[in-house]
């Protein structure tokens, strides 16, 4: 029994009443208080790797029937290449039966107004397009020097070099000698990168380029190697090759 002091003592003191239980509500949000950095960090860790698979599956992506490399000084003006991607795909075909044919133009741009590490960027990309045979076509401004460097361009009569270091005007056909290439619709294009827009013919902008074609001297081969050779036949028949 308790002492009389202790009544005395604790006569004002009401036991803990017992806490009201909480509402789904706020179960939730006392949830979220605690685990909301977990669920970001599995949230990003669920878009990588989604944007891996997305990339090397190819999954939602329109695979190219034709690919061509551009390997120039300055990069083309966006509309400049998709009039042109559209421009050849009307000469190609099919080639992997989903419905449509499609031209991809893969930039490399090695210099003018951007930086080192704009142009190393495009010299790796360039790389893994060579090594992994992406690109059959190629517009170059200097086909020489290119093939000094990168020594994969066929001759203009189908057949590999002897010495793959060297060559000139039997590697690549100029745009302006393809009566095919020279005389395409391809109207007009405007340059927003740098400065003000400027507005610019795109016949004139492919004037000074080179066509060429990748030569292949191991088993590994680009997509629909028989499919380029005719798209090649088609786009330089009547120039002087």
């Amino acid at each position: 029994m308790a002492s009389e002091y202790l009544k005395w003592k604790y006569r004002d003191v009401k036991p803990d009443e017992k806490p009201a239980p909480l509402t789904g509500r706020e179960k939730r949000a006392n949830w979220w208080h605690y685990h909301k950095w977990h669920v970001a960090a599995a949230l990003v860790l669920v878009l990588a790797v989604g944007d891996v698979l997305w990339h090397v599956l190819g999954i939602g992506q329109v695979e190219p029937d034709y690919q061509i490399a551009y390997v120039g000084r300055d990069p083309l003006p966006e509309d400049a290449a998709a009039v042109l991607e559209d421009a050849l795909a009307a000469f190609g075909r099919d080639c992997d039966g989903d419905g449509q044919t499609v031209v991809r133009l893969n930039q490399y741009a090695t210099g003018g107004e951007y930086s080192a590490d704009y142009a190393y960027a495009s010299y790796t990309r360039l790389m893994g397009d060579l090594e992994q045979c992406a690109s059959y076509f190629f517009l170059l401004d200097d086909p020489a020097s290119f093939q000094q460097n990168y020594q994969i361009l066929r001759l203009l009569d189908g057949t590999l070099p002897d010495d793959p270091s060297q060559g000139g005007d039997e590697l690549a056909l100029p745009w302006t000698d393809c009566p095919v290439l020279s005389s395409l619709e391809l109207g007009t294009y405007t340059q927003t990168a740098l400065g003000d827009p400027v507005t610019g013919d795109v016949q004139t902008l492919m004037g000074p380029l080179y066509l060429a074609r990748r030569g292949f001297w191991t088993e590994k081969t680009v997509s629909y190697p028989e499919a380029c050779d005719e798209l090649w036949a088609r786009l330089t028949e009547g120039s002087p090759s």
